[in-house]
């Protein structure tokens, strides 16, 4: 018989039809009754599969009391219970370092496109403006910029190498500074904004990080400053930089992730000078089929006694 697996949202193919050859699947979000589902598994039920935005929360955790495993696609775990996991017992896996090149190239892309008005510049083209109104304003460039990355974990050191390589100085903000990095280090992310000519902000999403970037780090970035979010939507008040960039106290900003997705903050979808993407850092068929792979081979690992791809928990 096999053994049964808790979905609690939709997944890739790549992993549904991988998981449906060893388990049995029962598919959460579409049960009418949840807690009844639940009740029904709870004397037998060893593995969750899971995106950070669907959980499990406490409630389910504690619901099932045989649970082993929580198997997450993706490198967040902000929506997942961890604390409620490490009680119970519960290991939790996430799929991490596949991600990281996938997120820093659209970072970068984001950086080259604010600056150079790449989607104005396509808009004023097929308008036909360039033919009637001359050549487009001058633009801003990344070379010998500063740039303030806010995390610097897997994903903002490749961000930081890809800067390198446009010759921008790279500086960051972290809990704590890292020995064997050659970066400056801020131990005041103010101050960092501050000396930055950009922030990027690429930090975990946590009731220490929530709204971390306020209007006192945006003021400190300046009119001339940039911002650019690709870690969690919650890092940065979205009110606050609305006030910022109507007020002109921000040049600009990029964003590809929101507190409340998928919906942005209402004003930013009117103002000119900010580009906005509906989370698509990692979202390209290499990228997520690794990721779909993980998931996988960490479910299988667990099911046969084997060392874990990438434990979290």
């Amino acid at each position: 018989m096999k053994p049964d697996i808790l979905q609690l949202g939709p997944q890739l193919d790549r992993i549904n039809n991988a998981i449906a050859q060893c388990f049995t699947v029962h598919r959460y979000w579409e049960a009418t009754d949840k807690q009844a589902l639940l009740n029904d598994l709870s004397d037998r039920l060893r593995f969750i599969v899971t995106t950070h935005k669907y959980g499990p929360d406490a409630a389910i955790i504690q619901a099932l009391p045989k649970l082993e495993l929580v198997a997450s696609f993706g490198a967040g775990m902000d929506g997942i219970d961890l604390d409620a996991a490490q009680a119970a017992g519960v290991i939790v896996t996430n799929t991490p370092n596949v991600l990281n090149d996938c997120v820093a190239e659209l970072t970068l892309g984001l950086m080259v496109a604010l600056t150079r008005n790449i989607v104005q510049g396509d808009a004023y083209t097929r308008a036909g403006r360039w033919a009637s109104d001359g050549p487009m304003p001058l633009q801003q460039e990344l070379t010998g910029c500063t740039v303030g990355i806010l995390g610097l974990g897997r994903i903002g050191k490749e961000i930081a190498r890809r800067c390198q390589a446009f010759r921008m100085h790279v500086v960051y903000h972290g809990r704590n500074r890292q020995p064997d990095e050659i970066f400056p280090y801020y131990a005041n992310l103010e101050d960092m904004a501050r000396d930055s000519d950009w922030l990027i902000v690429v930090a975990p999403s946590n009731s220490e990080t929530r709204h971390l970037v306020n209007s006192r780090v945006l003021t400190a970035l300046g009119s001339d400053g940039y911002l650019v979010s690709v870690g969690r939507g919650a890092t940065v008040d979205e009110a606050a930089l609305v006030a910022a960039l109507r007020d002109k106290k921000l040049r600009g900003a990029a964003l590809d992730v929101f507190e409340e997705e998928p919906h942005p903050h209402k004003a930013l979808l009117a103002m000119k000078n900010v580009i906005l993407s509906p989370h698509t850092g990692s979202a390209t068929f290499r990228t997520r089929n690794a990721m779909a792979d993980i998931v996988v081979e960490n479910l299988h690992a667990h099911l046969r006694g084997r060392p874990l791809i990438s434990r979290a928990v």
